[in-house]
Parts: structure tokens; C-alpha cells; sequence
């Protein structure tokens, strides 16, 4: 995150609203030099601030972190960079950090898990139907692949998003 650029965004919003550092301190519950301070990039508003400047200037935490209006094609990219950053940036040990993308993962694939254990189900409960043991051990084979593939999966994009890329945490 890019701590001027945020800083310039939020002068940028308090003069289109014709407020004074002061003014907007006020309404905030800060001084205005704390307000300065967050529009030179010396500070980052915490997150009870941003949630306030958000609401006060109709526009989204996201965007504030980015430092411009976003449209809405380059919304999602937006947060996932903030979030990352954030997340990278924070007092998080490596163990929360895995176990957040672990969940993410698991959030944005459980459709597709899901589609996998019906078919698995069916291809057992068709061997049970027809009494066919092979049928049943094949409907076993294809869950421990379904577990291997997925676990594999999973720990790629933990890796890939929890290191720095170099191994280092």
C-alpha cells in the first residue's frame, strides 16, 4: 500500500467536500493534525478510521487503500492486492497466515469439492446397486485421488500467497 498515495486520496475527498482538516478531525474524533499526518502518508488511518472516512465520503475501505475511485472491473484485483498487503504487513505468524489462505482456498473451491463427492458417492452407491466389489474399491481410488489432488492444490496456493515467494515468511 502505497501510504502517500492513500494520504493524497483522502485530502483529495476532504476538498471535494469543502471540509478542513480540522472539520473532518472533528468529525472523526482526531485532531487535525492527525489528519495531516494521514493526508502526507506519515500515517495510516487504523481500521475504525477508515470505516468512519468511508461511510463520510461514500466511498469503499478498499478504495481508500488504493488510493483512487475504483471502477468496478478493477474492484476485485484491487482488494485482493490491499488484502495481501494487509495481511503481509500485519502482525499475522506464519501459522494464522496459512490458516487463512487454507480457508480461503477452501471457500473458493467447495462448489467444485462438493460436485466431486457426489460423482464419488455415485460411483459407490453404483457398486453397491449392482454388487460389484471393483466398482466400490474404484469409487475408494477415486476418493484418495479427489483428497491428493485437493490437498496438493491447496497447499500450492498457500504457498504461493503466505511465503514472500522466496520461502521466507
Amino acid at each position: 500500500m502505497d501510504m502517500i498515495k492513500i494520504g493524497k486520496f483522502i485530502a483529495q475527498l476532504r476538498k471535494e467536500q469543502n471540509y478542513t482538516q480540522e472539520q473532518l478531525g472533528e468529525k472523526l474524533g482526531v485532531t487535525n493534525k492527525t489528519i495531516s499526518r494521514w493526508e502526507t502518508g506519515t500515517y495510516l488511518p487504523p481500521a475504525e478510521a477508515l470505516l468512519s472516512i468511508s461511510q463520510t465520503f461514500g466511498v469503499s475501505v478498499n478504495e481508500i487503500l488504493s488510493g483512487q475511485r475504483l471502477a468496478e472491473e478493477d474492484y476485485k484485483q484491487a482488494a485482493e492486492e490491499n488484502l495481501t498487503q494487509a495481511i503481509k504487513s500485519s502482525s499475522f505468524t506464519l501459522r494464522d497466515r496459512i490458516e487463512f489462505y487454507k480457508r480461503k482456498w477452501l471457500k473458493d473451491h467447495v462448489a467444485i469439492m462438493v460436485f466431486l463427492g457426489i460423482c464419488i458417492l455415485g460411483v459407490a452407491a453404483t457398486g453397491c446397486f449392482l454388487k460389484n466389489a471393483w466398482i466400490g474399491y474404484g469409487a475408494f481410488l477415486l476418493l484418495i485421488i479427489a483428497h491428493c489432488w485437493r490437498n496438493n492444490a491447496m497447499m500450492t496456493y498457500v504457498e504461493n500467497n503466505a511465503y514472500d515467494g522466496k520461502g521466507n515468511a
